[in-house]
């Protein structure tokens, strides 16, 4: 039998809650992009995707901490039919995720290296790389997902490769995370390198205050990665744990809740740091108080 510890409740109310956060962020920032047509570029159509990833990792983690919530106050101890679905919708979307603010992050870094290289800067090119990075994000777990691979961890009531030293697990950690992340890092860099470079040289100053701005911007993706590595800080412990030694039994527990309620900082670092949406929203706000003054002194 499985024990029900007084915690769990707890935890899983917490993830539930602060998950609905960020979906409810998701759904925000996307409405002020397609409402507002002044922000129809590629650089916000890059944005959009990365809240769409958000969107969709979001509601799957809801969909996974709700189940997890009524097993634990059913006492439920076995899977339901879409368990493994859950769990494959959870690692394609972190891989979209990911693999979107990497794709922000080239196209910054071409806008100011190649600036005469429209046609990879083009709408058109750059949604053809979405496409693509999509697909390789839905196809790449079937190398584990229709072999039996993936299994039902009843003490967190979670479907996902077990917590091992295994190719699958370590294949899955690279297309989702290690990759992107890496490439991220790489493109920063050397877009570092490069402005400093201009910087030496005698160049016209538009073009480096440019420079400047998409280093700013890729740093800021550099930022939003490190706070998504700190959030999954514990269940990257875990996993390396497990390669060792065993791992404590509800170390999902722990790693989801950790996760879920510090995924609310990414959405408000994603909200600092895209000019657009905060010139938006604070654009409403004097709006709404413009025409609470104007009724006050109509009022008094």
């Amino acid at each position: 039998m499985l024990n029900i510890e007084s915690w769990f409740i707890s935890f899983d109310i917490l993830s539930i809650l602060f998950t609905l956060l960020v979906v409810g962020c998701s759904i925000f920032y996307l409405l002020i992009i397609i409402l507002n047509k002044m922000w129809h570029s590629v650089p916000m159509m890059l944005i959009t995707n990365s809240c769409l990833a958000h969107l969709i990792f979001g509601l799957d983690r809801v969909w996974i901490g709700g189940f997890r919530l009524q097993n634990d106050l059913r006492q439920i101890q076995y899977e339901d039919n879409l368990c493994i679905f859950r769990i494959y919708i959870a690692y394609v979307a972190c891989a979209i995720l990911n693999f979107s603010y990497l794709l922000q992050s080239i196209y910054r870094y071409i806008y100011v290296v190649y600036p005469s290289y429209l046609f990879w800067q083009s709408r058109q090119i750059q949604f053809l790389f979405i496409c693509l990075t999509w697909i390789l994000s839905i196809t790449y777990p079937f190398l584990f997902l229709f072999n039996g691979q993936i299994i039902y961890d009843v003490h967190n009531h979670i479907c996902q490769l077990p917590f091992q030293l295994s190719f699958s697990l370590i294949y899955m950690l690279n297309c989702s995370y290690i990759i992107p992340v890496f490439l991220i890092m790489i493109t920063y860099f050397k877009l570092v390198l490069y402005v400093r470079m201009m910087s030496k040289r005698v160049i016209p100053v538009n073009i480096y205050i440019r420079a400047k701005r998409q280093l700013r911007m890729v740093r800021n993706i550099v930022i939003l990665i490190l706070i998504l590595l700190i959030t999954g800080f514990p269940y990257g412990v875990f996993v390396v744990m497990s390669f060792f030694k065993n791992i404590p039994k509800y170390h999902c527990r722990f790693s989801c809740v950790f996760f879920d309620v510090f995924s609310v900082t990414v959405m408000i670092a994603l909200y600092q740091f895209t000019d657009p949406i905060k010139m938006s929203v604070m654009g409403k706000i004097k709006q709404r108080r413009k025409i609470m003054l104007r009724k006050y002194r109509l009022t008094y």
